[in-house]
């Protein structure tokens, strides 16, 4: 009766069969009247999707659904003549008639959904290769005249007080005047240099000018060429090799300077520090036209002109200030205003002491206002040096009741970094686990934002996400000079034999004179913070730090071995590794790592793995290990094979892996594994459903990775998994409905994706779907079988200047 090659005719036949046979058995029979009730309302729903059956663009699955319908009219003409001894069976087939159209009913509506959305996908996907091949060109182009360096300009604080004046000066000194190349502006620590420098370069008049020719750099105390010209040429959108020494770095700015003048041209060489003028002198080599450099200092540099002093905030701009950081409500009390007169007469007109002592005192009661003062009255009140700024500033750590004790020793420890440098939030994530007992990341993040409500720090995120998911490699901390100066002067106070931190800055091969006569036995610190510069080459004194449970080594050459007294840190929890250079760099004495019976943690940046992997000896008791911007080579498959206890994996920026090994999957106590703007990365291994104990599984912006292995049904644990920015990812697996522990999953900017599998809807644990608005519509369908889902839709954005925009 039924031909093998049904067509869309004979579907709509067949439906209609149904419907007439429902319809009149249901007037006839009293007996299934209710059940034939409920299946003619599902053909009712069904019926316009039938109809519409023409417009579909894929045809499977039609001689099924015809099939289905004319067996559903055979049953139901059948029920017209079932005795009441055989209503218990008839009912169920019924039932079972019904589940089944409401199966065709979702399955016809994705697909309607689905060939709508088909169109919009090939926009999306057209657009999203025109950005990735326009994101290419610009980072293949080496146009010498073409300089993209207006992302670089960092902005400027929201709110400004007193700068208004200063600034049209500046434009005045430096844009009107012919004669004048460079312009150093000075003053002291704290009286906003750079902030001055930021609105400088954000003004409409200096854009007009030099448009994206804008080049924002810090410089630092010990200026590193090599790293400078590096960054100038990547802003260009030029790669460079390493150089071997100063003198062809500084060949190389020259080339970039002959290469730029023919366009205008603007520097801002930030926190120059004395005995740097050598530098100097080779940015202002050249002379020609609407080529500009405003140098920041603390120092005048009188050999290069006449500076500009930038005064200090006059007695109405400070009370501005004040009131803003404070945030009085009622500026008309004589009370907080007198004592506000004498707040800022003790500050004397610094706007970054300002500041922290207006944010210190926010929301306070008057007897606190008032304590404050009496307790300055006691020394000096007027700012005469750094030190006495210092001492101002000391004000704001020890507004720091008992209930923030924690965020106090937070912003001590924040001196272990090197300065001018962005500090990874994700390091400090590790270092405050063990330290302060922080185990949800969250805390840290919190913490983090409690400094910067204080004024203390500043939390940075270089990429900006809509949804708090947990994913913090993209969050940075950064700090005023004269902040990091005050952590370590703090740390500093006690005798260094019984400091809780211990900072060593090693400029060249210069070591302090107590270590290299070894005056103290042992030392009692916690916290060990090592900074060496691009000259350093010494060997390493024996030091005894037994108590030891964070070492940060902070460095910048091309070649770097652990000190051999690590082998003896025995309460050793953390070791962070921080190379500061231009290329990843090779490593020695990373063996003596496999003596340490407590450490847990090992966080790797810019180091090249397999310098590491063939001489790593067991690490049972490390839980977690990041890689970060590494050069992972094939070193990748010792590593994990020394870290058979491992419980999170993260991999962030590591552009040359391809693929993870087959061992990752014999990694069975691993809870969370992290992978992130691998650009390389193809695919996963096929086994990856032996991490029976994964929970989270995140391949955030792996913008090549192609699909997720079928063996992820095996992940019974997991409950968040992330794909966002997969954009190659074309379909979830078919059995993903088998993850029965799934709770989120972030699908946001998967354009590619163009259908869910059914098993879905056996997600019945999962109640976040991160989306955009475009990913959102495969999801409606599935809506009435999860009943505990919530959507979150995320702005779309298709700009895709991120994928190969390196992190600072």
């Amino acid at each position: 009766m039924y031909a093998a090659s049904v067509g869309m005719g004979a579907l709509r036949t067949s439906f209609q069969m149904l419907f007439d046979a429902v319809k009149s058995v249901q007037e006839e029979n009293t007996m299934f009247q209710h059940l034939l009730g409920d299946i003619k309302s599902t053909l009712d729903s069904l019926q316009p999707l039938i109809k519409d059956i023409e417009k579909y663009n894929s045809k499977e699955g039609l001689q099924n659904y015809a099939i289905q319908m004319e067996e559903g009219a055979k049953l139901v003409q059948k029920c017209s003549k079932v005795g009441v001894w055989r209503k218990h069976t008839y009912t169920k087939k019924l039932n079972q008639l019904d589940e089944s159209l409401r199966r065709v009913f979702d399955v016809l509506k994705l697909q309607g959904v689905r060939d709508a959305r088909e169109t919009l996908v090939s926009l999306r996907n057209i657009e999203t290769q025109l950005s990735r091949i326009e994101e290419s060109l610009k980072i293949k182009n080496i146009q010498p005249t073409v300089v993209k360096c207006s992302s670089a300009v960092p902005e400027p604080p929201s709110v400004t007080v007193g700068l208004d004046l200063p600034l049209k000066e500046l434009k005045m000194k430096l844009l009107k005047d012919e004669k004048v190349s460079m312009l150093v502006l000075t003053a002291a620590g704290g009286c906003g240099k750079t902030t001055l420098a930021k609105m400088f370069c954000q003004d409409q008049e200096v854009k007009d000018t030099f448009k994206n020719n804008i080049f924002f750099v810090n410089v630092s105390k010990k200026p590193n060429l090599d790293l400078i010209v590096h960054q100038l040429y990547q802003r260009k959108g030029s790669e460079l090799p390493a150089f071997e020494n100063e003198v062809m770095a500084a060949n190389w700015l020259q080339q970039f300077l002959k290469e730029s003048r023919q366009n205008p041209l603007l520097f801002v060489l930030d926190d120059v520090w004395s005995g740097s003028e050598s530098l100097l002198e080779k940015f202002d080599q050249f002379k020609f036209s609407n080529y500009k450099i405003l140098v920041t200092s603390r120092f005048a540099f009188p050999r290069f002109g006449s500076p500009y002093h930038l005064a200090r905030l006059n007695d109405e701009d400070a009370m501005a200030l004040f009131h803003y950081s404070a945030s009085l409500e009622d500026m008309s009390s004589y009370t907080y205003e007198d004592l506000s007169r004498k707040i800022i007469k003790r500050c004397k007109g610094c706007p970054l002491a300002i500041a922290l002592v207006g944010r210190s005192l926010r929301g306070q009661p008057v007897e606190i206002w008032q304590k404050r003062v009496v307790e300055w009255c006691k020394g000096s009140s007027i700012l005469d040096s750094d030190k006495d700024l210092l001492a101002c500033l000391q004000s704001s750590l020890d507004a720091l009741d008992k209930e923030k004790a924690i965020i106090k020793e937070c912003f001590l420890d924040l001196g272990s970094f090197p300065e001018d440098q962005r500090i990874a939030a994700a390091a400090l994530i590790d270092m405050w686990a063990e330290l302060y007992g922080l185990d949800e990341e969250i805390l840290t993040i919190a913490n983090l934002h409690e400094l910067t409500v204080r004024s203390l720090a500043n939390l940075v995120v270089t990429r900006h996400e809509r949804e708090a998911d947990g994913y913090y490699t993209e969050h940075f901390i950064t700090q005023h000079d004269m902040l990091r100066e005050l952590a370590i002067h703090e740390a500093s106070q006690d005798p260094i034999e019984h400091r809780k931190r211990l900072f060593i800055n090693i400029c060249g091969d210069k070591l302090p004179k107590w270590w290299t006569e070894q005056k103290y036995q042992a030392i009692k610190a916690r916290l060990l913070s090592i900074s060496t510069d691009g000259d350093f080459s010494a060997k390493w004194p024996n030091m005894q730090v037994p108590e030891a449970e964070v070492l940060v080594l902070n460095f910048q050459t091309k070649n770097y071995a652990l000190p051999e007294f690590v082998e003896k840190m025995d309460k050793l929890k953390v070791l962070i590794l921080n190379n500061y250079g231009s290329l990843p760099a090779e490593l020695d004495n990373f063996e003596l790592l496999g003596s340490l019976p407590n450490l847990k943690r090992i966080r790797l940046e810019r180091i090249s793995i397999p310098s590491i992997s063939k001489v790593l000896k067991q690490l049972k008791s490390l839980q977690k290990i990041s890689f970060f911007m590494c050069d992972i080579g094939q070193g990748l498959v010792q590593i994990l094979d020394a870290l058979p206890n491992l419980v999170e994996l993260n991999i962030d920026y590591c552009h040359d892996l391809v693929q993870l090994p087959a061992n990752l999957c014999d990694l069975v106590h691993l809870k969370k594994l992290s992978i992130t703007n691998c650009h390389k990365l193809s695919a996963l291994p096929a086994d990856i459903g032996k991490l029976i104990n994964l929970e989270v599984l995140r391949l955030r912006s792996c913008t090549e990775l192609l699909e997720l292995p079928r063996s992820i049904r095996n992940l019974k644990v997991l409950n968040f998994l992330d794909i966002a920015d997969c954009f190659s990812v074309e379909e979830l697996p078919e059995a993903i409905g088998a993850m029965c522990s799934m709770e989120k999953i972030n699908v946001s900017q998967c354009s590619r994706l163009k259908e869910l599998p059914a098993s879905v809807m056996d997600l019945q644990q999962l109640n976040e779907v991160i989306c955009d608005e475009e990913t959102k519509t495969l999801w409606e369908p599935f809506l009435p079988f999860l009943i505990n889902i919530h959507i979150k839709v995320i702005k779309e954005d298709i700009n895709l200047n991120w994928l190969n925009k390196l992190p600072p």
